[in-house]
């Protein structure tokens, strides 16, 4: 039984493992995204940073990534940008993609 033991508890490390890399990963893709929008907004230095944890905070509104979509959207908005959704999920998916290669790289 000890041995059943074991795995049991190493499968649930892994599992740990994998969800502790996913938020990691959420996290640092709405980071990414958000300096991107700050970019686009034309926010530089510490208020680019402030600006990105910003839209990091607005992805615990609601499930998904809609809180984040429309934040930067809205964002983007006041300030004469506008994007389609369509065009805001393709920078948050090169965002993620980003934000793996950058955790697997560490």
């Amino acid at each position: 039984m000890k041995g059943l033991s074991e795995r049991e508890k190493g499968f649930e490390a892994e599992f740990k493992h994998r969800q502790e890399l996913a938020f990691r990963i959420v996290a640092r893709r709405n980071r990414l995204f958000g300096l991107w929008a700050a970019d686009r907004l034309g926010l530089a230095s510490d208020p680019a940073d402030a600006y990105a944890k910003s839209v990091v905070a607005a992805d615990f509104e609601r499930p998904g990534d809609g809180d984040v979509i429309d934040k930067v959207r809205g964002n983007l908005a006041e300030k004469g940008i506008h994007l389609t959704e369509a065009e805001l999920r393709a920078e948050l998916d090169r965002a993620g993609a980003e934000a793996r290669r950058q955790l697997a790289a560490s």
